[in-house]
């Protein structure tokens, strides 16, 4: 039987054991270098998507204080930065007696339909008492017959236009229009001022929506609610949240008659359109004080341009800050809301119908403003 032999198996590459082990140990090189290089990509797209975020937000930045800057000089009227930004902390507000008072007046140059743009259709002295947090609003009446110095009587809506065209100047009152009007307020209606603001309703509208709509409530003895035919707005009674649109109707509704349609629901034309007024200046304040809505930089931008575009005041920036913290700390139930027509019941106005025109006029007698003086006086400082 022949034997087998056993015989070993040779290569012809005789290194091929090392080539081997030098492959795989190059293999256990490159599987842990291979993470390094990963981690220096993610390293360096971590730096890269980092420095494209901050230029987004240095734009971003750029925007909003371009957008800051313009609002801000538009609104005070001051256009040199370093004027303007020197008064950008907190400022103390001027005070009368204890009490913070701003003339407040709306009116309608955004809106190229409106007949008589100029006018003032909303006037309202605005009073707060920082100390003991409190508020006062109280509506003056458009159509009030009072002597306008230099012009003669007509209605006190007109104050501002004649003011405005034939530049008022008179020293101890605002220049221009708002210091006609403050003039004439003051004089018959017996309140001091510390500072103005004009209003276009636009800015109203958009303010609304910056602040994605308000919340009032309709009470109306009409079952249906309310129905301006000259607007066409309709509301129901009860809590409503209303668009920037529908708030800037309702600023304007007061019952008229269009197209032979009936409005209903404002039996008080334009007392009820300026209670109307006082509701949604709360409401506005209450939405742009709450804190969701001031932390979205879009509803800061869109805030600052529609009030940088739409209203004029002579208070600084420091002081606006001031009068939004004080107003800020203000609650609704502190706040008292007035129109002359119904002082504690009382009527203080009476109807007059002079030169074609329906006009208001104290009750107590045409020139006779001593009632009305007493009741600003009470309202604002006590009896």
């Amino acid at each position: 039987m022949k034997r087998r032999e056993n015989k070993r198996m040779t290569f012809a590459n005789p290194s091929f054991g090392t080539t081997s082990e030098s492959n795989r140990i190059n293999g256990l090189q490159q599987s842990v270098s291979e993470p390094e290089f990963g981690n220096a990509t993610i390293k360096k797209r971590i730096k890269q998507a980092l420095l494209v975020v901050g230029v987004i937000i240095l734009v971003a930045l750029g925007v909003f204080g371009w957008e800051f800057y313009s609002a801000a000089a538009n609104l005070t009227g001051q256009h040199n930065p370093i004027k303007l930004f020197q008064k950008l902390f907190p400022q103390s507000l001027a005070e009368t007696r204890g009490r913070v008072n701003i003339l407040l007046a709306g009116y309608s140059v955004g809106d190229p339909n409106h007949p008589g743009a100029q006018l003032t259709d909303s006037i309202m002295i605005v009073s707060i008492n920082p100390k003991n947090k409190t508020g006062t609003i109280i509506s003056v009446p458009r159509d009030m017959w009072v002597n306008i110095p230099g012009y003669g009587y007509n209605k006190i809506n007109a104050a501002y236009e004649y003011g405005q065209v034939n530049h008022f100047n008179e020293q101890g009152y605002f220049p221009g229009g708002m210091g006609l009007l403050e003039r004439v307020v003051s004089h018959d209606f017996g309140a001091n001022f510390n500072y103005y603001a004009l209003i276009n309703y636009a800015a109203f509208k958009d303010a609304v929506n910056a602040v994605g709509g308000i919340n009032i409530t309709i009470h109306s003895s009409d079952p249906r609610g309310i129905y301006d035919a000259y607007t066409n707005l309709k509301l129901a009674n009860g809590k409503v949240t209303l668009n920037g649109q529908e708030a800037l109707n309702l600023a304007r509704a007061r019952g008229d008659t269009a197209a032979g349609d009936i409005s209903y629901g404002l039996p008080n034309s334009d007392f009820t359109r300026t209670r109307h007024q006082q509701q949604m200046l709360v409401a506005l304040k209450d939405k742009a004080s709450q804190l969701s809505s001031l932390i979205d930089p879009l509803t800061i931008i869109r805030l600052v341009k529609s009030v940088g575009d739409n209203v004029k005041t002579d208070l600084n920036i420091g002081q606006m800050e001031t009068l939004y913290n004080d107003t800020k700390a203000i609650s609704n139930n502190n706040i008292k809301q007035v129109t002359i027509n119904n002082y504690n019941g009382n009527n203080l106005l009476s109807n007059y119908y002079v030169d074609g025109q329906d006009a208001l006029v104290p009750a107590a007698g045409t020139y006779d403003y001593s009632q009305i003086k007493n009741a600003v006086n009470t309202l604002l400082y006590g009896p």
